[in-house]
């Protein structure tokens, strides 16, 4: 089961961290983006950027989580270096989450799942868009808008980290309100994932059904861990958008199970920070990686 692999090799390199590649054109070094003029010349740079920090970190990181956005921001060619980044971090032996957020209900829900997770016929054939091993969903359409992607989880051995708790800071305006029964919002949809899960428990106790909770909401989060037993937890927003490993760890069991945080901006551009001066980009992003292994781990077994 996809879940269970996920975890063994967290534990293989003891380091519960994916590496996010939210690669902006701005992100990289002046030499690389010199000279170009156009979505293709950015295109080719952001996939070249992306190709190097892969390779300098596949033995140490587990996975990769590549958000969309970044590059349909950059029309065709930057879905381009989106397939491609996909495609070459799996080739690597990493794990590849997409983080696109999709969110809609029946057919449409469905064409979404196949281009992630599943699979789409032409003709006499059938082909995967962009195959990753994870996607990103918002369940906040109900379960008609799930269940597609809960379908093709099964049928490929696939997984979902569905949006629970946030980690921007805005999140508590519906989050958070209260329900008649006095359960806020995201603990309600904390209990709709767990029941979503229920089918695809793997050996460590945690389903295929992941949650989003972010870093920067401790006291939420410790909450949904109590409530959310069998739940993986993809844990947004540590680093540069202030989540630190002390306030994260109520999201990881006593063994240290539990969840995957991520970092983007703090590996990416990690060469910018004088702490690593005189690395190039990829180095440097190396050694952000350790420094985040480190951290992690001296929080969580703390």
């Amino acid at each position: 089961m996809i879940v269970d692999a996920l975890i063994e090799r967290i534990k293989e390199y003891k380091n519960p961290t994916v590496a996010g590649l939210d690669t902006s054109f701005e992100y990289l070094p002046e030499e690389m983006k010199r000279g170009v003029q156009d979505f293709k010349g950015v295109a080719d740079a952001v996939l070249c950027f992306n190709k190097e920090i892969v390779d300098k970190i596949c033995d140490i990181v587990p996975c990769v989580k590549v958000q969309i956005a970044y590059y349909e921001m950059y029309g065709v060619e930057g879905m381009r270096a989106f397939a491609e980044t996909v495609r070459y971090a799996s080739s690597k032996g990493m794990f590849v989450m997409t983080d696109a957020k999709r969110n809609d209900i029946g057919a449409t829900a469905e064409c979404y799942a196949k281009a992630y997770l599943g699979e789409t016929a032409v003709g006499e054939r059938t082909m995967t868009a962009f195959d990753s091993d994870f996607l990103t969903v918002n369940g906040y359409l109900g379960s008609d808008g799930i269940k597609p992607f809960l379908n093709w989880m099964e049928k490929k051995d696939k997984g979902i980290f569905v949006l629970v708790k946030t980690s921007n800071p805005s999140s508590g305006e519906l989050q958070d309100m209260k329900l008649e029964n006095g359960k806020t919002v995201y603990e309600y949809m904390g209990s709709l994932v767990e029941k979503w899960g229920e089918g695809s428990v793997g050996k460590y106790g945690y389903s295929a059904v992941g949650a989003v909770v972010g870093a920067t909401h401790p006291k939420q989060a410790e909450i949904l861990r109590s409530q959310m037993p069998h739940t993986f937890f993809l844990i947004p927003g540590y680093g540069a958008q202030g989540g630190k490993a002390d306030d994260l760890k109520v999201c990881f069991r006593k063994d240290g199970t539990g969840g995957i945080v991520n970092s983007s901006r703090g590996i990416l551009c990690a060469y910018k920070q004088e702490k690593y001066a005189g690395l190039d980009f990829a180095s440097a992003a190396r050694h952000a990686c350790i420094d985040m292994q480190k951290d992690l781990n001296n929080a969580i077994k703390g």
